[in-house]
């Protein structure tokens, strides 16, 4: 194994990537109507794919949305470390490498974490 995957491998194993953390990730360079900026991001993927190099995320945004109750779940200010009122972007759910993801700043708590299942149950159409 060359030194350099070795030392990529290694710092994806310290990064420890677990659902419902809160990560900030640079979503740069961004095309058409996804989401771009460094910006909190939401890991939804199961942790039964915590060795794999990408990540399921959903943005998230301090443009609230207060009447968007199925395409965004609304987070208080502190909550999880967030600085803002923010919103999850259920609707802009996506796979990023895990190079994009640069620091864990907190974790959703239980309630919101079934407000983003519900939700995404909701917008993938599963039962």
């Amino acid at each position: 194994m060359s030194l350099w995957l070795f030392s990529l491998n290694l710092n994806l194993y310290k990064m420890r990537i677990k659902q419902f953390d809160i990560w900030i990730a640079d979503l740069e360079p961004q095309r058409g109507t996804e989401t771009g900026k460094v910006r909190p991001v939401l890991i939804v993927q199961t942790n039964l794919l915590k060795d794999h190099p990408s990540t399921v995320v959903c943005p998230i945004t301090t443009n609230i949305s207060p009447s968007s109750d199925i395409l965004r779940v609304h987070i208080k200010k502190g909550i999880a470390n967030l600085n803002h009122d923010s919103d999850v972007m259920i609707d802009q759910i996506r796979a990023i490498d895990n190079r994009r993801l640069t620091q864990k700043i907190g974790e959703l708590p239980p309630d919101l974490q079934k407000r983003v299942k519900e939700n995404i149950k909701i917008i993938l159409d599963l039962d």
